[in-house]
């Protein structure tokens, strides 16, 4: 995934000076939390009741004493778990010391050894299996594991922003698959591993349902939402992207350069060779292993959100609610653009990994876009994109030509980079914060950056803006963001009050009918907003 902007965290590291407030500006209305997501007390709720029926659950889950019901995993579990202990075993007869020792051993005394490792493993995956439960309440997900130390996660359901059935290969022929679940605040994934696929499918959509604002009683019935495809990536042209990536070809001139001058450096063909080798596993990296991931690459409209559908031999379904998505990045390297061919990617709080579509053509990409930025034209955003002040190119003689920025009444936008364009759209309900910076250089030329950083970490900048200019995109983007967050829909997106904009315009899929236990219909209606702040709370005891 390219990177946008960078993280937000860097952005001390990028600016070439100290960060000043415009001066016309009160502070509190540049300042994050003047635009921070408003609190879930100030979201309008009509959520149903929370009670659960302990008869909504499946069969086979274990009755606690009190609290929600827990269930475990597949029982394919323990062979996944077995194999730690068979690994120390092999890290320690890798040593000098412990190979001698085992040599010296009776042939029938080191085969009742092997034979109790292999009993010790299979007994700490049972046991380890038998410590791990999940349990689904009407406000949280909870994941208990740990053998000798207990954890357990508690992941909000309103801080849901992405789950994800992940199916491996061999997995695929046990007939189990893992869930993964992106909750803001946290940096892993956490997952449930394994499931059986039609439990995994149903879990998946009984946490949507819930995230979405379906009563409890409801939910665990709904079902998987119904989906209708929106694109689909074709192998040959996934495959001729790929060999149209400049990375590819980089990697490739780097790996044949690089053993060239291991070559000649150590006279050792076996030096090079290794360098090669080397060389060869990123080139593998950035192709093969790409088109395998990639391959197959469906994009879905479902009440429950996009749906992402992608692999040859690990298939990943991957759903992301709505309003959950905080930008969207526009990638066009230089060899792609021949075709018109582009790049879309996603940032979401929570998650890394963000590709919408590998690649694809401008219509279908205003058409997936339409779903996650009601009311934005792609193509009436790029041509409205002004360039940075020709004093830009005393501070970068070659970037400032690809230094652009533009606002509308939907997103803030800013693209960058000549050989890979960049564009990157920001909704104004998302932004966190906004601000101006102006190093020495830079307030000699009268110039500034204005920095927009979003909750997923990241920051968007348009650089290289007359100072005055500069400070009115800095007003103009406050106020924009605030009467953002006041139009945004609620986080649970199905549970009634607070969706504004226009329906017909947005497409967004809304329900077609009051929420009674079923999946609605795909419709189109309007926009809605997303959450911030920590959604998984983890707490342990040794």
């Amino acid at each position: 995934m390219s990177a946008g902007e960078g993280k937000s965290g860097n952005s001390a590291g990028e600016a070439d000076g100290v960060t000043v407030a415009a001066p016309s500006l009160s502070e509190s209305s540049l300042n994050e939390s003047s635009l921070s997501e408003p609190s879930l007390n100030e979201s309008p709720r009509t959520a149903p009741s929370r009670s659960r029926s302990p008869q909504s659950r499946p069969s086979g889950s274990r009755s606690p004493q009190s609290g929600p019901l827990e269930r475990r995993l597949h029982p394919v579990t323990p062979l996944r778990r077995a194999w730690a202990p068979l690994a120390f075993v092999a890290f320690l007869v890798k040593q000098d010391w412990a190979r001698d020792w085992l040599l010296g051993l009776d042939k029938a005394l080191l085969t009742a050894g092997v034979v109790l490792a292999v009993l010790a493993s299979v007994a700490y995956g049972v046991q380890s299996w038998r410590c791990t439960y999940y349990a689904l309440t009407d406000t949280e997900l909870r994941i208990r594991t740990g053998l000798l130390f207990r954890r357990t996660a508690h992941l909000r359901l309103d801080r849901i922003q992405a789950v994800e059935v992940a199916e491996p290969l061999l997995a695929r022929f046990l007939g189990v698959a893992k869930l993964k679940i992106d909750v803001i605040g946290t940096e892993n994934k956490d997952e449930l591993a394994f499931l059986g696929k039609k439990e995994a499918r149903a879990l998946r959509a009984e946490l949507l349902a819930l995230a979405a604002g379906f009563t409890p009683e409801t939910a665990g019935g709904a079902g998987e939402a119904p989906a209708r495809d929106l694109a689909r990536v074709a192998p040959r042209m996934l495959a001729v992207a790929v060999l149209l990536n400049t990375a590819v070809w980089m990697a490739v001139l780097s790996g044949v350069f690089g053993a060239v001058a291991v070559w000649w450096l150590s006279d050792s063909v076996l030096a090079a060779g290794a360098a090669l080798l080397s060389a060869g596993g990123a080139v593998w990296a950035v192709t093969g292993g790409r088109y395998l991931k990639e391959y197959d690459w469906t994009v879905g409209d479902s009440p429950d959100g996009l749906r992402l559908d992608h692999g040859l031999l690990d298939r990943q379904h991957e759903t992301v609610p709505p309003g959950r998505v905080q930008a969207v990045r526009i990638v066009r390297p230089l060899l792609w653009r021949m075709k018109g061919w582009m790049r879309v990617e996603l940032d979401v709080a929570g998650t890394s990994e963000g590709v919408l579509l590998p690649v694809t053509d401008p219509h279908t990409a205003q058409t997936v876009i339409a779903r996650i930025l009601p009311r934005t034209d792609l193509a009436a955003v790029r041509e409205g994109l002004r360039p940075a002040s020709r004093r830009a190119r005393w501070v970068a003689p070659v970037r400032w030509r690809g230094w652009r920025w533009t606002a509308d009444g939907t997103v803030f936008a800013a693209s960058k980079g000549l050989l890979t364009q960049t564009l990157t759209l920001v909704p104004h309900a998302k932004a966190q914060s906004v601000r101006l910076t102006q190093g020495p250089v830079k307030r000699l030329l009268k110039l500034a950056d204005v920095w927009v950083d979003t909750g997923a970490d990241t920051t968007v900048v348009a650089r290289g803006r007359d100072a005055q200019e500069a400070l009115a995109i800095v007003v103009g983007q406050a106020e924009r963001s605030r009467t953002g967050r006041r139009t945004a829909a609620p986080d649970r997106w199905m549970s009634g009050g607070g969706v504004v904009g226009d329906g017909q315009a947005s497409g967004r899929p809304v329900v077609d009918g009051p929420v009674v236990g079923r999946r609605p219909a795909v419709g189109r209606g309007p926009a809605v907003g997303g959450p911030d702040g920590s959604g998984a709370v983890k707490d342990g005891e040794a």
